[in-house]
């Protein structure tokens, strides 16, 4: 824990000062109306002053557990320090090795692929894909990965058809359930900090609201340049940011599930003038926004990355320590797998290598249950002194739920090690990576699906080709 009670009231008092006193400027005339009619103050027609009382009916009305569904039969609900996925990340490009290259569909389809055969990634975050136009690219790309995986998907959306067109080719996906009962597909979007939510964020929330579609609130302050340096200032900026969302996202659908994302806070480092996105600061923000959505009792996001450009010590001890530090926190959605360069880019060996770290941390944050089974009084007794653990039925029984296994990592004598090669770990993802890919495709859409999806995909498009 980050921030104790006392800390969450004072940063929740400030951010509650900012939005009765400076305000939020809202796009939308349409929103703008609701926001009045439901008690606010309307100033120059688009910035909204929003009292105490409106965002206590919000979170009042927002509920505190989510649903999450898959493709392969999962449904999992998450709320406040209950339950923790991990997705991957967005990105402009993909990188292999040392070479950077705009992300493309089949590079899309390839890292859906992995996601698919990595145990500890629960769901696939889109990407922007450079072959296609850009008012296409998210409900394209959420085709090719309903193609190429059965878990989580959480599309980024670019345009507001987008965002219908999306939710039409989830409807498909779901054969008849409604997505609120099963939600294999979430949304969201971010604020424009400080305090902006513009048209098309507005036009999201709007166009996804009605069927009770989880939705991401997120707030990506920039301590000291979008928000002040010191990190309880950066806190009550974003806390003031996601609750303005939170309350036009119950005004649009009362009791919509929204996650609160406090977790993609940055800061600046001022001696390279990069947002940085692994540094210990962002830690502390992020494991922070996780006590804020516990003190409002929601689930939350965070995002893991890196600054390295490749697959190397620095992208996998700032992995582990930007996810170690969130599922610790109670984080419910952690994005991030395979990002690099600052969330700007996707490996697929970063993806491989993150499913390992993963497997680490959500084994850590499971913790020791304290039981009489676990505490074993009477194996301990029937042993004696023997020492011999190894054969004993309740070994047997429980061994498999309480040690982890590694895929990558070295867990080996040095002989058995040198044998297979001495590789590496790095070594080692290549020969993952190069496995999964080789296996053959699974089939993750029937031909009614595939055909109902392209038809989706070419309502009003003239043409439809990759570039």
């Amino acid at each position: 824990m980050i921030l104790d009670t006392n800390g969450c009231q004072q940063i929740h008092e400030a951010a509650l000062q900012i939005l009765r006193e400076l305000g939020t400027q809202v796009d939308d005339a349409s929103i703008v109306e609701l926001l009045q009619h439901a008690g606010a103050t309307v100033m120059d027609q688009k910035v909204v002053h929003i009292p105490e009382g409106l965002v206590e009916w919000a979170l009042k009305r927002t509920p505190r557990t989510l649903r999450i569904a898959d493709r392969c039969g999962n449904l999992w609900e998450l709320g406040p320090g209950n339950g923790t996925l991990v997705l991957t990340g967005n990105a402009l490009y993909i990188t292999r090795g040392r070479q950077r290259d705009e992300l493309k569909s089949a590079d899309l389809a390839e890292l859906a692929r992995l996601v698919d055969a990595c145990q500890n990634i629960h769901g696939m975050v889109g990407t922007s894909i450079a072959d296609y136009p850009a008012t296409c690219r998210d409900f394209v790309g959420f085709h090719v990965m309903a193609r190429n995986t059965g878990k989580h998907l959480r599309p980024c959306i670019y345009t507001p058809k987008g965002a219908s067109l999306v939710v039409e080719m989830a409807q498909v996906l779901a054969g008849g359930v409604p997505l609120r009962e099963r939600p294999i597909v979430s949304t969201g979007f971010s604020v424009i900090s400080p305090l902006h939510w513009t048209e098309l964020a507005l036009s999201v929330f709007k166009a996804t609201a009605g069927q009770g579609i989880p939705v991401m609130i997120n707030s990506e302050p920039l301590g000291g340049v979008t928000a002040p340096v010191t990190l309880a200032g950066c806190l009550a900026l974003g806390d003031a940011e996601v609750l303005s969302g939170l309350v036009i996202n119950q005004l649009l659908e009362p009791g919509r599930p929204c996650f609160y994302n406090l977790g993609f806070a940055h800061v600046f480092d001022m001696a390279s003038t990069i947002a940085l996105t692994a540094s210990p600061e962002n830690a502390l923000l992020q494991a922070a926004g996780a006590d804020l959505a516990r003190f409002h009792g929601l689930p939350c996001a965070a995002w893991m990355s890196s600054e390295s450009m490749s697959l190397d010590a620095q992208a996998a001890f700032e992995k582990m320590m930007m996810g170690l530090a969130h599922a610790a926190a109670g984080v419910n959605f952690i994005w991030g797998a395979g990002n690099l360069e600052g969330t700007l880019a996707m490996s697929p060996e970063a993806l491989v290598a993150d499913d390992e770290i993963a497997g680490y941390f959500l084994r850590f944050v499971r913790g020791i249950p304290v039981d009489n089974e676990n505490l074993a009084p009477g194996v301990i007794k029937e042993t004696g002194l023997t020492g011999n653990f190894l054969t004993a039925e309740h070994t047997l029984r429980h061994y498999r739920q309480v040690l982890s296994r590694a895929r990558v990592a070295t867990r080996s004598r040095r002989a058995e090690w040198e044998s297979k090669g001495a590789k590496t770990f790095e070594e080692k993802v290549q020969d993952r990576l190069h496995d999964i890919l080789a296996s053959g495709l699974k089939p993750y859409l029937d031909p009614h699906q595939e055909a109902e999806l392209k038809r989706i995909e070419q309502k009003d498009l003239v043409v439809l080709t990759p570039k």
